[in-house]
């Protein structure tokens, strides 16, 4: 395995050379490239090909999250933004896969790891790279939780979204928190799609029925037939599936879910939106997002139906857009994250 090749985008010179130090000094990353500016940026991208980029935000003639958002749809590379801290939700939007916040300190670059991260974000094979382990985080680990602030995942999907949510099953591991999930289908059809779910990976899959709690390490199906909502009893979460109107022309909806869960889990929630025809679960994800939750939707390409994920994105509902074969990756390091 060769080196994993690395530009730095960053008009500071004194943090230039800091970086530069903290890079160099790991034998798995080659710099390939530096850059001061976004225009430069843009030919060494052309020039050295690099598989990851860290981009400082802080540059002349055009901010770095601007740039972003200009590359990205001509040139998807994985990208660590550095910025002041207000700059986060905007660095994400623009396509960042991971932020560190960094004004005036600079020996906060170094506490972050920033090489870990870059490994992280390149993926692959570089994910197989052992993960350091902050000592404030032991004892959540032990206990087997995923995240000791995200307690519920709510997902939903329509047209593709059989084998949509079925890729992402086989890449969720046992300890994550208990998910809730809507797929458009009909009655009598649900049940046995729960039971093939329930074959596909580490975590458990049943057909929910009201009063069903919502569990580590479990998904809970929508009823082909009834709208499916979460609330929270005693401390727990629990779900709700009764027949009533449909929504967003839907039963079950996702609008429903989201809504509920933006009501009852506010920021201690994840929502997923992927494949599907329409708007069902736009408005449910902007709720969520609004609420505090992060979220996620599955990106154009590898969408059957670029519907449901484009209608949530264009309203600004999606936190990150994500290729399916990176959405079960993408949640638990959300859920690392918040550890």
């Amino acid at each position: 395995m060769g080196k994993l090749k690395v530009l730095l985008v960053v008009a500071n010179l004194e943090l230039r050379r800091r970086l530069c130090g903290i890079l160099g000094a790991d034998g798995e990353l080659d710099i390939v490239a530096e850059a001061n500016n976004a225009y430069s940026a843009r030919d060494k991208i052309i020039e050295c090909n690099p598989e990851v980029m860290l981009l400082c935000h802080d540059l002349p003639r055009m901010p770095g999250i601007v740039f972003l958002e200009k590359l990205m749809p001509q040139r998807s590379i994985a990208t660590l933004v550095v910025a002041e801290s207000q700059y986060e939700d905007a660095a994400y939007r623009a396509g960042a896969k991971d932020f560190v916040p960094c004004g005036n300190d600079l020996e906060a670059l170094e506490h972050d790891n920033i090489c870990r991260r870059l490994k992280k974000i390149a993926g692959g094979e570089w994910l197989a790279a052992p993960k350091k382990v902050h000592p404030q985080a032991v004892s959540t680990m032990g206990t087997g939780n995923t995240s000791s602030m995200t307690s519920i995942i709510a997902m939903g999907a329509s047209t593709g979204g059989t084998e949509a949510i079925a890729t992402v099953v086989r890449g969720l591991k046992k300890d994550i928190p208990g998910i809730v999930l809507v797929q458009h289908m009909p009655e009598g059809f649900t049940k046995m799609y729960a039971q093939r779910l329930d074959n596909e990976g580490e975590v458990s899959v049943k057909e929910a029925v009201s009063g069903d709690v919502v569990r580590q390490g479990q998904i809970l199906l929508a009823p082909g037939d009834k709208q499916m909502r979460i609330v929270k009893i005693n401390g727990r979460y629990q779900v709700e599936c009764k027949y009533g109107p449909r929504v967003t022309g839907h039963c079950p909806s996702v609008d429903a879910l989201f809504e509920s869960v933006a009501r009852v889990a506010g920021k201690e929630a994840i929502g997923v939106l992927m494949t599907g025809m329409g708007s069902d679960g736009a408005k449910g994800l902007l709720a969520m997002r609004n609420a505090g939750a992060r979220t996620i939707g599955q990106d154009e390409k590898t969408c059957i139906v670029y519907g449901m994920p484009k209608v949530a994105y264009d309203i600004g509902a999606v936190c990150w857009q994500v290729p399916l074969e990176q959405i079960s990756q993408k949640i638990h390091y959300l859920l690392d994250k918040r550890q």
